[in-house]
């Protein structure tokens, strides 16, 4: 192709490229922001209108210095593919990209973010980042001289900030209490937030890198059982993933998820709150000493947890994972990943359903001498694929969404597969139960499970989880949790388990896991909070 024949290339100064990439991100790649702004200020408000200059205003300004020649296009490149990437998720999802959402998606599997790399994301990426990317690469920017470029950019710069000051004193009071009171807005600016939330996460990772873990409860003790047993006192602690207590028949759900445990006779906790709403947050914060309201995840790797404890008392313990890792949890006690297992009963495509537990359970429950404590930390019903977290025979409720682009299944379908993994889990305790039934003659047994967040299925527009615990919804903060306890094991603890169901309908949450299960082993140190276990108002003779 000749030099004449080729399509011209057109020509924009950098100041007008960087106010035509701050429209186009504001436009395209900021729905949510704008939805959740005009849902709270006012569809054609005055304020809106200009909170819309305010904002073209702002990103004009933060652009402009970086309008330089060799920098400019690779920066915009940059700042239009991240805002479609966030975009995406944010708009599709409802999920805020936050530190914490940026933490779980570093400590995520190939096999789980597999479900999320999907047609409508590859799609989405190539409308609103790849093209608009493209179009910035091929026009020729026309840049001025030094002295001409630093003059016209100060300019454009302390005239959008002038501009930006003069919108926000023209509403302050309707923009200061929109700030207090719906957080999530600011949250939602795409690409500031994903990008301030990156950078805070690995400013931090590289703090943490160097933390060691400091002891606690060297001075644990296992008390004697209150009527002796003769033989070992063991619990299955099942760390749940992403149930919600909202779809536990156990609790008040319509559907029969429970029909399984509901025969087990269980006790069930009905209102159990969450420390977070993503595992990387929760999960270290069930087994630590702190409560939520002191918990941060420096904290959490700073400290030795809940396992360390039992282990300074001289009780044997396990982790067996089917998730993403312990997140730290379990760094100094035995740890088993059955996650990366090929057992073709219960693995395909890089995951397990929850059943790959089942032989390595029976292995080392045939194998316990003494006191013991086992973490089965399950997959659970982790989303957005509901529908690969149970077998075929677990089907009972239809039709179920078949695919992880839930934007291709009805309301219905997807709770439809969510309660399906809801059922698996019902059969998965019930099957770890009655194995500890079996073994009644060799071991005095306990189940205590806690899930360690909740799941939107689509209410308000929210999918999935993560949203900040500040404005998080109910589906994701309440969770299951139940125990088992075996007459054995109850005589061992002189629980009165006839007092502890008429307390299951007082408030717990994750701020009684610590304590509940080291008042289940009769562990006694400085670190056991009786008014945080639940068992203690209902047992006699406590430490």
């Amino acid at each position: 192709m000749s030099e004449k024949s080729r399509l011209p290339r057109p020509r924009i100064g950098s100041i007008s490229l960087c106010v035509a990439t701050a429209i186009y991100i504001l436009l395209f790649c900021n729905k949510t922001f704008w939805t959740k702004a005009a849902a709270y200020l006012g569809s054609g408000s005055g304020p809106l209108l200009m909170l819309c200059l305010a904002m073209l205003c702002l990103f004009v300004a933060a652009i402009t210095p970086f309008s330089t020649k060799y920098l400019i296009k690779p920066f915009l490149i940059f700042l239009v593919f991240a805002a479609a990437l966030a975009s995406y998720f944010t708009d599709t999802f409802g999920v805020i990209v936050d530190a914490d959402m940026i933490r779980n998606a570093m400590e995520t599997t190939p096999a789980e973010a597999q479900h999320l790399i999907t047609a409508d994301l590859a799609l989405h990426l190539l409308l609103f980042g790849i093209l608009p990317s493209v179009l910035i690469a091929w026009v020729r920017i026309e840049h001025r001289q030094f002295l001409g470029k630093l003059v016209w950019n100060t300019i454009a710069i302390v005239g959008s900030l002038a501009v930006f000051g003069i919108c926000g004193i023209t509403y302050s009071r309707e923009y200061t209490a929109a700030i207090r009171e719906r957080r999530d807005i600011t949250r939602s600016v795409n690409p500031v937030a994903p990008i301030v939330s990156t950078v805070r996460y690995f400013l931090s990772a590289k703090k943490e890198a160097a933390i060691v873990a400091q002891p606690i409860g060297t001075d644990a003790k296992v008390q004697p059982p209150v009527v002796p047993i003769g033989k070992p006192r063991v619990t299955i602690v099942v760390a749940g993933e992403t149930a919600r207590a909202q779809n536990f028949s156990l609790g008040s759900y319509r559907r029969e998820t429970n029909p399984r445990l509901k025969a087990e006779n269980v006790i069930y906790f009905s209102s159990t709150t969450s420390c977070g709403t993503a595992t990387a947050t929760s999960l270290p914060c069930m087994f630590s000493k702190f409560p939520r309201s002191e918990f941060d995840h420096e904290k959490g790797l700073a400290y030795e947890t809940l396992l360390d404890v039992l282990t300074h008392a001289g009780i044997d313990v396990a982790w067996f994972d089917n998730n993403t890792g312990s997140k730290g949890v379990a760094n100094r006690i035995t740890y088993v990943d059955l996650a990366n297992s090929s057992d073709p009963r219960f693995c395909q495509g890089g995951e397990c359903l929850d059943g790959v537990f089942f032989d390595r359970l029976d292995e080392w429950l045939n194998s316990v001498k003494g006191d013991s404590v086992l973490v089965l930390h399950q997959l659970g019903s982790h989303g957005p694929a509901y529908y690969l977290r149970y077998p075929e025979e677990q089907r009972k409720f239809r039709p179920d969404c078949r695919t992880e682009q839930l934007g291709n299944c009805s309301a219905e379908e997807i709770v439809n597969a969510y309660d399906n993994s809801i059922l698996y889990t019902d059969y998965f305790l019930s099957s770890v139960i009655d194995r500890l039934k079996a073994r009644s003659g060799q071991i005095a047994a306990s189940l205590f499970y806690m899930s360690d967040h909740g799941e939107s299925l689509g209410e308000n527009g929210l999918y999935l989880h993560g949203t900040p615990y500040f404005f998080a919804p109910p589906q994701q903060t309440q969770v299951p949790f139940l125990t088992w306890i075996d007459d054995d094991f109850s005589k061992s603890m002189a629980l009165d388990t006839s007092c502890l169901r008429r307390e299951t309908n007082e408030a717990t949450s994750h701020d009684n896991f610590f304590h509940s299960v080291l008042g289940m082993m009769r562990v006694s140190t400085s670190v056991y909070k009786p008014d945080l276990d639940v068992f203690s108002k209902c047992t006699k003779g406590n430490f």
